[in-house]
């Protein structure tokens, strides 16, 4: 009896229109709560997630408990899987029904599968520069790095909500204790020039004897980017070793070719690279012999081969400043493979390489680029997604079958119309 009744749940047709009314529902409150949350928070939390607590709305809290995207995605994959086995029959008039169900399958577990592995980082570097990583676009780390040998490193690195939810954090492999005084999802900086130095600064190590920061809102758009900042102590075994100040102005290429766009224009080239050499100066405390250099940067994905960009090429349609194409021509080298060879990006042919797919982003480059003295720069977009053929198999699946099953009934008609 209880099994009979599981069965009819599952297969129910009844099931399959509650589940769809509420997707329909969850998509129209999820698109409205990207305007106070931003696309990125709005995903995490309702598309992201088994169940929805609460809904925040235009700046109201409502009481309400909805199912997430993962639970009626599970159960709409349930409920076809279900209604599939017990009432359908296989036979060759019906397998165009067959493969497009089998196509819809499909396409429900690889959104499943990509929403849960895939993931997407950025990979920005100035002409001449070699990377063996991309940054998350929204995700950081504080990160200690000390040396490991003759061409090797340690770093102990440790997410940015740590520090929002955390007064002290201890690591095995760190010989001293990180007190965070405050943190700032978000914050501003300004070079701390010698005639606006109206008082001592924020702390007496690191950049902030050259830098004031300050804590802003946060920003929601995909066009805009947060740039954490924190204040920490350093506790060694014999005493404190010293207040810092990290944060992402000092390490996140798009922020620091941000600050450098601002002062030259300002300052001049040349002024504008002391700054910004000061700005980038690495931070280090001693420890034992041992130097340990601290950082909050955003989060990194090392990858086992290496990019250089040779060239950025930025054209624009003849007589306006309408962006035309993007191409980057970059160097691949894998020492593992031995791979060594020249490899061209534009917005239309990404590189597919290790399981990647490198796309092109953004580029600061042409002629307003070197007139202005900044060093051509790209953003390549970098996407993992062990999932991203299903959805053109399902697709021609669901065609396919529809197609096949169109010619059956039309091949019938036919037949008996003679």
């Amino acid at each position: 009896m209880f099994v009979g009744r599981f069965i009819k749940f599952f297969t129910s047709l009844r099931l399959t229109v509650v589940l769809l009314a509420f997707g329909i529902i969850l998509v129209f409150v999820g698109t409205l709560a990207q305007v106070d949350e931003g696309l990125y928070n709005a995903q995490a939390r309702y598309f992201r997630q088994w169940l929805v607590l609460g809904l925040d709305l235009s700046g109201r809290r409502i009481p309400i408990i909805l199912p997430g995207g993962y639970l009626i995605g599970t159960l709409l994959l349930v409920n076809l899987l279900a209604a599939h086995i017990y009432r359908f029959q296989f036979s060759v008039k019906k397998i165009g029904i067959q493969l497009a169900h089998l196509g819809v399958i499909l396409l429900l577990v690889g959104q499943l599968v990509t929403d849960m592995l895939a993931h997407e980082s950025q990979l920005s570097f100035a002409e001449g520069q070699s990377k063996n990583y991309a940054e998350s676009a929204n995700k950081y780390e504080l990160a200690f790095t000390s040396p490991s040998g003759a061409n090797s490193e340690r770093v102990v690195a440790f997410p940015a909500q740590w520090l929002a939810h955390n007064h002290e954090i201890q690591n095995a492999n760190l010989p001293f204790t990180i007190r965070v005084k405050s943190y700032w999802p978000n914050s501003q900086t300004e070079f701390r020039a010698p005639m606006m130095q109206n008082g001592p600064p924020q702390v007496p190590n690191g950049i902030a004897q050259n830098f004031n920061f300050w804590p802003t809102n946060e920003v929601k758009t995909m066009d805009d980017k947060n740039a954490p900042t924190a204040e920490i102590e350093l506790v060694g075994p014999n005493g404190s070793l010293g207040d810092w100040i990290v944060s992402d102005w000092a390490a996140d290429d798009a922020k620091i070719e941000q600050v450098r766009e601002g002062y030259t224009g300002e300052l001049g080239a040349q002024m504008t690279e002391q700054i910004i050499a000061n700005l980038t100066r690495p931070q280090s405390v001693d420890i034992n012999g041992t130097k340990y250099t601290l950082e909050l940067r955003p989060q990194r994905i090392r990858f086992p081969f290496s990019l250089t960009l040779l060239k950025a090429t930025h054209t624009v349609y003849e007589g306006t400043d309408i962006p035309k194409d993007f191409r980057s021509q970059v160097q691949l080298q894998n020492p593992q493979t031995g791979e060594n060879r020249q490899v061209e990006i534009s917005m239309n042919h990404p590189l597919r390489y290790a399981g990647l797919t490198f796309y092109q982003q953004q580029m600061t480059a042409g002629e307003a680029t070197v007139q202005a003295g900044l060093t051509p720069w790209s953003l390549l977009q970098v996407v993992h997604n062990p999932g991203w053929l299903t959805p053109y198999i399902g697709c021609g699946l669901v065609a396919s079958g529809l197609v096949i099953q169109f010619m059956f009934h039309l091949v019938g008609f036919i037949t008996k119309k003679r």
